[in-house]
């Protein structure tokens, strides 16, 4: 047995990038999905991208607040970006949306915040939901969580209680935000990583 230990003692240094190294270190170099999504987010800090919308279904005749609009997400704050992100998203002038990233012992946290222009909370903010599984390195889904069910239903918004929402992040090539629902709703923004624009005001309320 002594003889076995010390053979596997002199092997460990020469055979790196082996399954025998991650033995010898007794660490798993194998980072995350969760932690590379947030990492690759990261990456972009203090950077702002300009977006088009791919997906808007159903149509209706209502006004959409968003056709037509100068759509820029800025990633703003990455005081500590392992464990949180904040990105404001401006719709023209209205600069009231922030989605916020926080990791979690579970899994990523999404949470909309949502400001009126001097700064105080919309009525309908700080929704969103955790993730339900480990996701990829490219993209997190976001079932909505309880919390924001019971704001929906008090505010009246009862078609947002099976809300899912999702990011992607392909480096050097687009981020993706994502809204769907089971009885067919989805509305997408893709913006392009690869044409850094303006870094915008503020959001409202920061």
């Amino acid at each position: 047995m002594k003889a076995k230990r010390t053979l596997f003692r002199n092997i460990c240094p020469v055979l790196a990038g082996t399954l025998v190294l991650g033995a010898c270190s007794g660490r798993d170099d194998t980072s995350h999905p969760q932690d590379q999504f947030l990492e690759n987010i990261a990456a972009y800090c203090d950077q702002a991208f300009a977006g088009e919308i791919t997906a808007n279904e159903p149509r209706t005749n209502e006004p959409d607040a968003f056709e037509g609009k100068t759509l820029i997400m800025h990633v703003r704050g990455c005081d500590n970006p392992e464990q949180e992100i904040r990105i404001p998203f401006h719709v023209g002038e209205d600069r009231s949306r922030t989605w916020i990233l926080t990791r979690t012992a579970d899994g990523i946290r999404l949470k909309h915040d949502h400001r009126h222009e001097d700064g105080s909370e919309d009525a309908v903010t700080m929704y969103g939901g955790d993730t339900g599984s480990e996701g990829t390195e490219n993209r997190q889904e976001f079932p909505v969580d309880q919390e924001s069910i019971e704001t929906f239903k008090r505010e009246g918004l009862n078609a947002s209680l099976e809300n899912t929402w999702a990011m992607e992040i392909h480096p050097g090539k687009a981020f993706i935000y994502e809204l769907t629902r089971p009885n067919g709703r989805e509305f997408r923004v893709q913006f392009d990583l690869t044409k850094p624009v303006e870094t915008p005001p503020a959001p409202w309320g920061h």
